[in-house]
């Protein structure tokens, strides 16, 4: 295992470790303060989603240190393996616990609506004995997540949201083993077990959502070569991993492979796919001298590359940084919980043990006061207020699903309500990403000129030649016979043809996308290529305007281009900008005050998709930028644009909803408690019947999208 600890800069340093054990709001408030009071260290930023924490920090200071902090803070960490290393899903290790107190619950309810029917006798103690049976194992697996969490936490005399739970959940299951054992009337094994139940929901919920907005850069980090094949002084050849690579170090890469690190090539011509990183669907000539890029591939020749960045100094591993230094911004109702969990556990005992000493100093025994201070910590559980925001994101997500918009991160929903400015990439975005030739020069073509146009184009995989192709065959032209046709990388497609040289090949000068068909004795036909709007492109940008979204045009295309859609649209433009220049824009704006809604299609666009407020990619877009998005939509139409964010809108309103209902069952429920109203069963249902209220509150968000 290899430590990632970076100097950065002359007085400090920067170390990255998996936290595996944090899990909410709370977690982060926690390690973040906790680190942040520690002398040596000069910053900790969580990254929730990753579940790692970054830290900056006096260069003395080993990781192995932090580790120890850490773990004096609650929670375990290790270094993170490597740079690019991918987090494990937070998901899987809930699903079983969840799957056996759902079977639990279901069955240790029956048994006592059969108890709440009338069954008395041994009718009634057969039906506690099964229900110890069932519950006390249930419990024991089920819980073990809080219990373990809780634990951590109070063996180094701290305390966290999952130690009351712990404990009005330990307690519950003893009084009700203690009620069992001695023939008493009540047991609370299904109230217990309902808790868990919808406790481990609300998280299993929490974390497919955050496991969401992960796979942007778990999918980038996919297209990192494994190593490469090192040439050594003698000639030598060895294979090396990535991380093993270094500056100097001279690899041989093959047709059909990727790159594993940037580097200057050293002998050799081939074409590159770089669509990867810059979003140019036509393949890269290079050359002697000239720099290539980690995660490219090489389409044509071999080369021999020599090395000037490895590891994580590539542009690949540069733009992954980026996505999840973007990603650890968080929503304001997670800000709100984060405040809100500081305050959960000290006052809920609170409650508790001031229940249980008013009750005791009343005089009302040490079992009666012991089953009122239950009830308390069961009734004031915030499983509501954990399902009011991960339930409306997911009803509101299929939703948009089933209208043909996929939400990757349900917290998206939440800024992307709140997005005043709209930035659309041009080509793949506002444009369907695919020139067609001009049709009125293809019917003015003649027959055999026609006929040696297919046959060129049919020779070639350039998307150019591609739609040239399939235009002139959906026309009904049939392909020439040509000989000695080759095709050179950057010029075109050459060819003989009944004696002929025939050429379709780059113009000298075009304005915008064309090709030349040259053939010899004849003059030369310029036939140009145009990127349609996407349908209902004006329909749609008029219900932005209605939303409340100014909406401009932010592409890195060439000027020309990118002025012909202006005038198109109307919108006013911005023309030939980088990746960095895309980020500086939407900064820019956030400065400003406004949220920005970053809609593109490449790689080259996947750090200004993860800097905007909220991001959607077309699902025409490359398999990083679909994954570097906060929302994806599939049908050609942008109407998917005003309908995503009238969907955001109505589910922030439902959640507003949501946490009032929490908030005020809590206000109603507490009193009557604390007051022995209440006993630890009736609070399980309550605490279940708000989470019910809320639930379908939210499933009214199932027609939001239409």
């Amino acid at each position: 295992m290899s430590a990632l600890s970076l100097v950065a800069d002359e007085k400090s340093a920067e170390t990255v470790l998996a936290v595996p054990g944090m899990h909410c709001a709370g977690c982060i408030s926690k390690i973040e303060r906790g680190l942040g009071q520690t002398r040596g260290i000069l910053s900790a930023r969580v990254n929730l989603s990753a579940r790692q924490v970054t830290v900056r920090h006096d260069p003395a200071l080993k990781p192995r240190d932090l580790v120890a902090e850490l773990g004096r803070i609650g929670f375990e960490a290790e270094p993170r393996k490597g740079s690019l290393a991918r987090s494990d899903s937070a998901v899987r290790p809930l699903l079983a616990p969840l799957a056996v107190a759902g079977f639990a619950t279901m069955n240790v309810m029956l048994l006592s609506v059969s108890v709440w029917s009338g069954a008395d006798g041994a009718t009634r103690s057969m039906f506690h004995w099964i229900s110890a049976l069932i519950g006390v194992p249930a419990i024991g697996y089920a819980g073990m997540p809080f219990f373990r969490s809780a634990w951590r936490a109070l063996r180094r005399g701290r305390t966290n949201m999952d130690v009351p739970i712990s404990i009005g959940v330990s307690i519950a299951a003893a009084l009700s083993l203690y009620e069992t054992i001695v023939g008493g009337r009540d047991a609370w094994f299904d109230g217990a077990l309902m808790l868990l139940t919808f406790l481990l929901a609300g998280r299993v919920l929490d974390a497919m959502m955050r496991d969401r907005a992960r796979t942007g850069v778990d999918a980038l980090l996919r297209h990192a070569a494994a190593g490469a094949m090192a040439v050594g002084a003698d000639g030598k050849l060895e294979w090396r991993k990535a991380e093993d690579l270094a500056p100097g170090t001279i690899m041989r890469v093959a047709a059909g492979e990727r790159l594993a690190a940037d580097g200057d090539i050293l002998s050799g011509a081939s074409r590159f796919d770089q669509s990867l990183l810059t979003g140019e669907s036509a393949p890269v000539p290079a050359s002697v001298g000239e720099r290539v890029l980690a995660g490219t591939l090489n389409l044509d020749a071999p080369v021999d590359v020599r090395v000037s960045a490895a590891g994580r100094d590539t542009t690949l591993a540069e733009i992954a940084r980026l996505m999840e230094a973007a990603a650890q911004d968080r929503s304001r109702y997670v800000r709100i919980a984060d405040r809100a969990s500081r305050l959960y556990a000290p006052a809920v005992h609170t409650l508790a043990a001031l229940s249980f000493a008013g009750w005791m100093l009343a005089g009302a025994g040490w079992y009666h006061s012991l089953v009122i201070a239950v009830a308390v910590l069961i009734i004031t559980c915030p499983c509501a207020l954990g399902l009011a925001v991960p339930v409306a994101q997911v009803v509101a997500s299929g939703a948009l699903m089933r209208a043909g918009i996929m939400v990757k991160d349900g917290s998206a929903l939440e800024r992307l309500a709140a997005v005043d400015r709209a930035l659309l990439d041009k080509t793949g975005t506002l444009t369907l990403g695919k020139p067609m030739p001009d049709a009125n020069v293809l019917s003015s073509l003649p027959e055999d000129a026609a006929a040696v146009a297919l046959a060129l184009a049919s020779h070639s995989r350039h998307p150019i030649s591609g739609a040239l192709a399939n235009a002139l065959a959906a026309a009904g032209h049939h392909a020439a016979e040509l000989t000695q046709v080759t095709e050179r990388a950057g010029s075109g497609v050459f060819a003989q043809w009944q004696g002929h040289a025939v050429a379709l090949r780059r113009p000298e000068s075009a304005n915008g996308i064309a090709v030349a068909l040259d053939i010899e004795g004849r003059p030369i036909w310029l036939i140009p290529f145009a990127d349609r709007l996407r349908p209902d492109t004006g329909e749609a940008l008029a219900q932005l305007a209605r939303l409340g979204l100014e909406t401009t045009i932010l592409s890195g295309d060439n000027p020309a281009s990118v002025a012909a859609a202006a005038r198109e649209t109307g919108l006013f433009a911005q023309a030939g900008a980088s990746p960095q220049d895309k980020q500086d824009a939407i900064e820019r704006l956030q400065n400003a005050g406004h949220n920005v809604l970053m809609v593109g299609d490449g790689l080259n666009d996947g750090p200004a998709l993860a800097r905007a407020n909220a991001s959607i990619a077309p699902g025409s877009a490359s398999d990083v930028g679909l994954q570097a998005s906060d929302l994806v939509f599939v049908q050609d139409s942008l109407l998917a644009l005003p309908r995503a964010v009238r969907t955001a809108q109505a589910t922030m309103r439902v959640v507003k909803q949501n946490f009032a209902l929490a908030i005020g069952y809590n206000v109603l429920a507490v009193p009557l408690a604390m007051a022995g109203f209440v006993t630890p069963m009736i609070a399980a249902l309550s605490m279940s019947l708000s989470s019910l209220v809320v639930i379908a509150n939210s499933l009214r968000l199932g027609r939001a999208a239409r």
